[in-house]
C-alpha cells in the first residue's frame, strides 16, 4: 500500500503548526505563572523531575520506534495480519515498561535529596511530588499508548496531534485555575496525570474508528522478533546518549549551581525548545512517510525527497535563527523582569542560537536514518557523544569563572555534536544507505545554507540593535522590526525555493 505522503504531510503540518501554537503559548503562560505566583525554585522542581524522568524512560529501550519501524513494510505490503501480530507485542512490551519504570522510580527516591542542592521549598514534600511526577511519566504505558503505533506507521499522526491538542488546552485552562485559586502544586500534578489518562483514551478510540481491523492479536515469529530485539538494543544505546546528552545538564546544574540557576538556565533553554517546535512539527509531519517512500521508491528518489525535505528545513531554521539571534536577550529580560539571578549575559543567547542552527540541520537526515532503520551500524556515537558531553559539562561547570558556567552548559553540548555526532552519522547514512556522490551534494548545500544564515543573522539582530525602545512597547516593535526584515531576507535569498514548496504544499490532490 503506497501512501499519499503529500497529503499526509500536510495533515500532519497543518495539526502540529496548530499543536505549536498552543503548546508555546500555553506552557509560557503556564511558566510565567508559576514564575510570578510559586517562584523560581518550583521551576527547578520540575526542571529536575523531568531530568530524572527522563532517565528513567530509557526503560522503553526503543521499542516504540523499533515496533512502528517494522510496520513499515506490512503497511506497504497491505499485510494487516502481520500488522495486528505486532501491535499485540507492542502492548506486552510496554505493561512490562510500564512496571519497570514505576519499580526503577520507586528505588530511586531514598537518593532524592541528594541531588537537589540547597534548600527545598518548605511547603513541599519533595517525595510526595516525585511520586506523582512518576505516576504521571508510567501512566501511559499502562494504559493504550500502543494504540498510536497503528496511526504512525500510517503516517496519520495529525490524528494523535490533534487529540494532544484538545487535551492540552482543557488541560493548561485547568492548571492556570489552580494555579489562580488556589496556588498548589500538588493540585497542579494531579491534574497533569488525570489529563495524561484522558489524552491515552481518546488515542485509542480514534485509532480503533480508523483502522477497526487492527487489533492486537496473533504472534509474531521468531525471526521477526529477534530482528526488533538487534534493533532494539541498538536503539537503547542512542536513547542513553540522548539522556546523557540532554537530560544531565539540568542534573549537573542542580547538583554544582542550585535550583535558581537550574530556572535560569531553563528559562534561556525553555525559548530555544519553543522555537526548536517549530522545524520538528515539519520534519516529525514527514518522518513515517519517508519509512512508506523507503519501501515504495527507488534510492535516487528517495535522495531527491530527502534533499526537498532539507531545502524546506533550511529556510524555517534560518528564519527562526534570526528570530532568535535578534529576540533572545530582549524577551528574557521582559518576562523575567530583568532579575539579575534569572538573566545571563549575551553569550548565553548566542551559543543557544548556535547550537540550534548545528542541531536541527540535522534532523531531516536523522529522520530518515531513522525511518531507514539504520541504528546499528553508530549504535556507539551517541553513547560516546553523551559522554564527552557529560565530562564537559561537569569540567567547565568547575573550571569556568561564575558568570560563564552555565555558558559551559552549552558549550559542551555544542562540541559534542560538531567533533562526534555529525561526522558519525552522516559518514553512516552515506556509506549505508546512500552513496559518496549524493553525501557531496548534501555537505554542499549544506555549507550554502550556513554561508547564508550568518549573514543574515547578523543583519536581523543589528536591526533590532538599532531600535531604542525599551519595555513591552519595545520588545513588541523590535519583534515586529525582526519579522519582516527576516521574511523579506530569507524571501528573497530563498526565492525560488519558497515558490515551489508553497506550489506543491498548496496543489490539490
Amino acid at each position: 500500500m503506497k501512501i499519499d505522503f503529500m497529503i499526509n504531510t500536510r495533515r500532519n503540518i497543518i495539526a502540529a503548526g496548530v499543536n505549536r501554537v498552543i503548546s508555546t503559548l500555553f506552557p509560557f503562560l503556564n511558566r510565567t505563572l508559576f514564575l510570578w505566583l510559586l517562584g523560581p525554585a518550583y521551576l527547578g522542581l520540575n526542571g529536575l523531575f523531568a531530568s530524572i524522568l527522563g532517565v528513567l524512560m530509557l526503560a522503553e529501550l526503543g521499542f516504540g520506534t523499533a515496533l512502528v519501524c517494522s510496520m513499515y513494510k506490512p503497511v506497504a505490503d497491505d499485510d494487516r495480519e502481520q500488522l495486528c501480530a505486532y501491535l499485540n507485542f507492542y502492548r506486552t512490551v510496554y505493561r512490562w515498561i510500564g512496571g519497570i519504570i514505576l519499580t526503577a522510580g520507586l528505588c530511586l527516591m531514598p537518593f532524592l535529596r541528594k541531588l537537589v542542592h540547597g534548600n527545598v521549598p518548605p511547603d513541599i514534600d519533595l517525595y510526595i511530588l516525585y511520586l506523582l511526577h512518576l505516576l504521571n511519566t508510567s501512566a501511559s504505558y499502562f494504559l493504550f499508548a500502543y494504540r498510536g503505533a497503528v496511526l504512525y506507521a500510517y503516517h496519520r499522526q495529525d490524528v494523535v496531534t490533534n487529540i494532544r491538542t484538545v487535551v492540552s488546552v482543557l488541560q493548561y485552562i485547568t492548571v492556570f485555575l489552580i494555579l489562580l485559586l488556589t496556588r498548589n502544586y500538588y493540585l497542579y500534578v494531579l491534574a497533569s496525570v488525570a489529563f495524561t489518562v484522558l489524552q491515552n483514551l481518546l488515542v485509542v478510540r480514534e485509532s480503533r474508528r480508523l483502522f477497526p481491523e487492527i487489533e492486537p492479536k496473533g504472534q509474531i515469529s521468531a525471526e521477526r522478533r529477534k530482528k526488533i530485539i538487534d534493533d532494539v538494543q541498538s536503539i537503547f544505546m542512542h536513547k542513553v546518549g540522548m539522556v546523557i546528552t540532554y537530560s544531565f545538564d539540568n542534573v549537573v546544574i542542580s547538583a554544582f549551581l542550585g535550583l535558581v540557576a537550574v530556572s535560569a538556565y531553563g528559562n534561556y533553554y525553555y525559548v530555544y525548545t519553543t522555537v526548536a517546535g517549530i522545524p520538528w512539527a515539519v520534519y516529525n509531519s514527514m518522518t513515517n512517510g519517508f519509512g512508506n517512500k523507503i519501501y515504495t521508491e527507488k534510492r535516487e528518489e528517495n535522495f531527491k525527497l530527502l534533499m526537498r525535505a532539507i531545502r524546506l528545513l533550511s529556510i524555517i531554521i534560518t528564519w527562526c535563527a534570526a528570530m532568535m539571534m535578534a529576540l533572545y536577550q530582549p524577551f528574557i529580560y521582559e518576562w523575567t523582569r530583568g532579575k539579575p539571578d534569572l538573566m545571563c549575559h549575551i553569550l548565553t543567547p548566542l551559543l543557544l542560537v548556535i547550537f540550534f542552527y548545528v542541531n536541527q540541520s540535522r534532523q531531516v537526515l536523522l529522520a530518515f536514518k531513522s525511518a531507514a532503520g539504520i541504528w546499528r551500524q553508530d549504535r556507539w556515537k551517541p553513547v560516546v557523544g553523551g559522554l564527552v558531553n557529560l565530562s564537559l559539562n561537569i569540567a567547565f561547570v568547575q573550571l569556568f569563572p561564575q558568570e560563564y558556567k552555565l555558558d559551559g552548559v552549552i558549550l559542551s553540548t555544542l562540541i559534542a555534536f560538531l567533533v562526534i555526532q555529525i561526522p558519525w552519522e552522516s559518514h553512516v547514512m552515506f556509506s549505508s544507505f546512500f552513496d559518496k556522490d549524493q553525501a557531496l551534494a548534501y555537505w554542499r548545500y549544506q555549507f550554502r545554507a550556513l554561508l547564508t544564515a550568518v549573514p543574515l543573522c547578523g543583519i536581523v539582530w543589528a536591526a533590532v540593535y538599532l531600535i531604542p525602545v525599551g519595555g513591552i512597547p519595545g520588545l513588541l516593535l523590535k519583534g515586529v522590526a525582526a519579522t519582516a526584515v527576516s521574511s523579506l531576507l530569507v524571501v528573497f535569498l530563498y526565492r525560488q525555493d519558497v515558490r515551489e514548496m508553497a506550489a506543491k504544499f498548496l496543489k490539490r490532490s
